[in-house]
């Protein structure tokens, strides 16, 4: 769904911050699609008292940008200034004691769906003139616990100890559960999609697929319910990413984590890292928007001398390699694609985990303009 661009738009827009323990930086990108409809969220301490929790969150829209844009400035609040999650007053001097786990899940499903409730009574929303959606994956971290909640298919991963030790669950119409909903709510699933249009089955907003009568909001064809988990909080945590869609179209959760652990060895720049994997995810043929937050722990990956001599080792291999293809090869075979071809075959062990060729194919693009005889460069694109 969704018209594409010539070319992709590859400007990027990057916030970071840092406190109690945490460092985030995010990237998004609006890449071949017409539109930016991604949005995002990152809040180092919370009101009402919860100064050492944070909130991290992911919005991917679709059929506009106004559902995704609205979940950003208020999800948060609707979480945790609702009576479920805000817990309960301490009976001997009226404090408010912080909420149990159960208050939190109980609060982030009562935000989500008042938030939804409070979309619907928008006056373009009543028309119809707006018909968007958005799915949304969030993180809350507190001092002892993460809590993710996910109603879509932006997906969230813990990397503990070198390894994808958690990721929340995509909302696809084909899931079991999923479609004995929306077949029970009187729709179908065709194409993979709900009635063979929508290609997830839990969402916030799409009020056209949320009114069959008699059926509650978390029955409808698509529900706006998030699907919640609780990890405890470890020293061998190391990060957390949060992404739409256009990021896990091209990488698995564990490419994902190899890739960002190996950067945190060569930087500690989140934002520069978050580039990466967006610019990666771009060459190995993301079609969509894309937007990424890394959160680290005190346990990520420090800059390693090893890991940045070996990058540094790998551009003057790839820089000497070109270098002999351009003046070896006839002119014909001088042209990118072969070149890429050749280091693909030639130096494939030597890319990083994760990402491979695509995540220095920036680099090796540079390096071919900048070396070949002939400078004009080709139209080619990603």
């Amino acid at each position: 769904m969704g018209a594409f661009l010539d070319k992709p738009k590859t400007d990027k827009q990057n916030k970071g911050g840092m406190g109690n323990g945490l460092r985030y930086g995010l990237c998004s990108m609006q890449g071949w699609r017409v539109e930016m409809e991604d949005a995002h969220t990152a809040v180092i301490g919370l009101p009402y008292g919860l100064k050492d929790w944070s909130f991290f969150a992911v919005f991917d829209g679709h059929a506009g940008a106004k559902v995704s844009a609205f979940c950003a400035e208020q999800l948060l609040e609707h979480i945790i200034a609702n009576e479920d999650f805000r817990g309960k007053l301490d009976v001997t001097d009226g404090t408010e004691v912080q909420p149990s786990l159960e208050d939190v899940k109980k609060g982030i499903k009562t935000g989500f769906l008042k938030l939804d409730e409070m979309m619907r009574t928008m006056p373009e929303m009543v028309s119809g003139e707006d018909k968007s959606g958005s799915t949304a994956v969030c993180c809350i971290v507190s001092p002892q616990h993460i809590f993710f909640a996910n109603c879509g298919d932006s997906r969230a991963v813990l990397c503990r100890n070198g390894k994808c030790s958690f990721a929340t669950r995509d909302h696809k119409p084909v899931n079991p559960e999923e479609k004995e909903r929306i077949q029970n709510a009187g729709g179908s699933v065709m194409i993979q999609r709900v009635n063979g249009s929508l290609a997830v089955s839990r969402a916030l907003g799409d009020f056209e697929y949320k009114n069959v009568e008699g059926k509650g909001p978390c029955e409808q064809l698509v529900s706006p319910e998030p699907e919640i988990f609780i990890e405890d909080r470890s020293p061998e945590d190391q990060f957390l990413v949060l992404a739409c869609d256009g990021i896990w179209d091209v990488m698995t959760n564990e490419e994902l984590c190899a890739f960002v652990e190996s950067r945190m060895k060569i930087t500690d720049s989140l934002e520069q890292i978050s580039n990466s994997v967006v610019d990666t995810c771009l060459y190995k043929g993301s079609r969509d928007n894309m937007s990424i937050v890394v959160v680290s722990f005190e346990g990520a990956p420090k800059v390693s001398d090893v890991a940045v001599k070996k990058e540094q080792e790998l551009d003057a291999k790839i820089e000497t390699k070109i270098r002999e293809l351009l003046l070896k090869e006839s002119p014909e075979n001088q042209d990118l694609p072969y070149i890429m071809h050749m280091l693909s075959t030639e130096l494939d062990d030597s890319f990083p985990p994760g990402g491979g060729l695509a995540a220095k194919k920036g680099f090796i693009e540079s390096t071919y303009y900048k070396l070949r005889p002939n400078d004009e460069q080709d139209d080619e694109g990603p």
